[in-house]
């Protein structure tokens, strides 16, 4: 008889995979003290990784946790290098599986997708529609339940080593944004639904792509009950597009109350139904049907941010070729704006 196909867990803990699951997360962060570290003896960690899970030992280590303003205040919480191994191991093998069940409009974190994609694609739906709906989720990570987005995994996971592996990780995140989260009750709920496992890490790659897997469902709810023509979502900044306005209404409540099973609230604010004609804020830019710019704040951010990589520079902190690819890298991004003007009012500051 032809020896049995290698199971989902096989493939994971394969030397192969875990050796590529290195060099992903390797990758820019070669110059890290952890990184070095775990290369001084790589065959031998990646052999320990591989035996510590195929024997079940695997326990993911503490984060290290540090707040950004960029603009608004995040806690990023990073795993040990050798948890980030894992967690590209375990995504090589369970992305594709998920990949396929994603709809087309939702940008992040995917291949081939991302920020520039997102907004060339509601640019073209605001030419086409003259209404939207921008709906933007509060405390989306620290909110994001486990046994509903685990009961998700289940569904298409069906390897139990893998789902131990899946549970493990998420228990290691488990209060690591509890400061960042602001209770909220939901119609059935008593007073032991405060105690309920919550929140992803951000800067999590598995909280990245657990959080198209999480809102999945919702948006093929949008997609294929509600019918919505135009719809885009990047991560939990969702643009619902429309002609009628009263139909965006309804949409409106109906997103609202389907977020709700998921224990997800929206900025009420913000969730309002505007003409596109009036422009639009979408992932740091401000979107209009004929051009494009970058939001106030992020220009703010952006001069800022040099200045302090010229004062580093000029302390000898930073190398030229570090400032070179700081500077290419915000270039890259705002070129995707109407900003020729500021681009070259911005860079005359920066002078090397």
């Amino acid at each position: 008889m032809p020896p049995a196909p290698p199971t989902l867990w096989d493939q994971l803990t394969s030397f192969s995979n875990l050796w590529l699951a290195y060099k992903k997360a390797a990758r820019g962060k070669r110059g890290k003290a952890a990184t070095a570290a775990f290369e001084f003896d790589l065959e031998t960690n990646l052999f320990d990784l591989q035996a510590e899970l195929r024997a079940g030992r695997y326990q993911p280590g503490a984060y290290t946790s540090f707040l950004i303003h960029d603009p608004k205040r995040r806690l990023i919480s990073a795993a040990p290098f050798r948890d980030r191994v894992v967690h590209h191991a375990l995504c090589n093998l369970i992305e594709p599986l998920f990949e396929r069940q994603f709809i087309f409009d939702s940008y992040a974190n995917r291949v081939g997708k991302g920020t520039h994609r997102a907004l060339d694609r509601a640019t073209r739906y605001m030419r086409r529609y003259r209404y939207v709906l921008p709906l933007d989720v509060c405390q989306f990570f620290p909110s994001i339940d486990h046994a509903i987005l685990f009961n998700r995994l289940r569904r298409t996971l069906h390897d139990p080593q893998v789902l131990d592996l899946c549970q493990r990780i998420l228990r290691s995140g488990q209060g690591v944004l509890a400061a960042e989260y602001q209770m909220t009750y939901f119609p059935g709920d008593d007073l032991f639904a405060a105690n309920r496992p919550r929140g992803l890490p951000i800067g999590n790659l598995t909280s990245q792509f657990w959080a198209n897997v999480y809102l999945n469902d919702f948006d093929h709810f949008i997609k294929r009950h509600l019918r919505v023509p135009g719809y885009i979502r990047y991560v939990d900044d969702m643009l619902l597009f429309g002609e009628d306005l009263p139909q965006l209404h309804r949409w409106r409540t109906a997103a609202i109350q389907r977020l709700a099973g998921l224990r997800l609230t929206v900025h009420a604010g913000s969730a309002q139904p505007r003409p596109c004609r009036v422009g639009l804020p979408f992932l740091g830019f401000q979107l209009f049907t004929d051009h494009r710019r970058l939001k106030h704040q992020k220009v703010v951010a952006a001069r800022r941010r040099l200045r302090q990589y010229l004062q580093e520079y000029r302390a000898g902190q930073r190398t030229r070729a570090q400032m070179h690819a700081s500077i290419q890298g915000w270039i890259n991004h705002a070129r995707y704006a109407d900003t020729w003007g500021l681009r070259r009012a911005i860079l005359q500051e920066v002078v090397l």
